[in-house]
């Protein structure tokens, strides 16, 4: 693939955050990654749960705002140094409260960290490009998915990838990721739904599959706008 005027691969690193390899999160993860394959990038698929990582903070870890050079852990570094690797970096992640999971932001809290990530008039991750693709449980026409848009991508967009440096970051939002409906009547009460089954179950996921490959594929032409 040409790139800059010189034959390269260009690596995607590809972060999954879920607890189970069973999830649709998890085989979201997957078909981003072979679509990213097949648009010629090398994929490192980072599974946070099956790599054992702990998002709790550590002394090891913890910022040191009179060093900008602190070594943190050797896990940390690890992190690190797969993150400089890629051009691109997409996040496959359930929406937990409007936001992150536990798993997902302890990562961003350790590895995208004071002196690395932020801290430095050249951000060290300065062009790099960012899709967020964020699984919700709400419907598709449930109200609540403009609001958690525009709170997603001010959280991510400006709050995380623009701060430390990234050149384009995007949120793709994705409602319908339960098996079961559920939304929030007008007086607060959580209404679920029955479970859908047979073709109308193959039919939501087609879509969902469908809606996540047009994110993928929209990131990509934007990259390829902008380059």
């Amino acid at each position: 693939m040409q790139h800059n005027g010189s034959e390269t691969t260009r690596t995607a690193l590809v972060v999954v955050a879920h607890h189970r390899t069973d999830s649709l999160t998890a085989h979201t993860a997957r078909r981003t990654a072979a679509q990213l394959e097949s648009a010629g990038y090398r994929v490192d698929l980072l599974d946070l749960e099956a790599e054992g990582f702990d998002p709790r903070m550590t002394v090891a870890d913890q910022p040191d705002w009179g060093n900008r050079d602190k070594q943190y852990s050797e896990q940390v570094h690890a992190h690190m140094r797969r993150l400089l690797a890629a051009e691109i970096v997409v996040a496959v992640f359930p929406v937990y409260w409007q936001s992150l999971p536990a798993l997902l932001k302890g990562w961003i809290d350790r590895v995208w960290n004071y002196g690395f990530a932020y801290g430095r008039s050249k951000p060290r991750l300065a062009g790099k490009r960012m899709l967020w693709l964020g699984l919700a449980g709400a419907t598709s026409d449930d109200p609540i998915n403009e609001g958690m848009q525009r709170i997603l991508e001010t959280t991510l967009s400006e709050g995380i990838a623009y701060y430390c440096g990234f050149s384009y970051s995007a949120v793709g939002l994705l409602p319908d990721a339960e098996e079961r409906p559920q939304r929030i009547d007008a007086a607060g009460n959580l209404l679920i739904g029955d479970a859908v089954a047979g073709t109308e179950r193959e039919a939501q996921y087609a879509e969902f599959d469908r809606r996540a490959t047009e994110f993928v594929q929209k990131f990509l032409a934007a990259e390829t706008v902008a380059a």
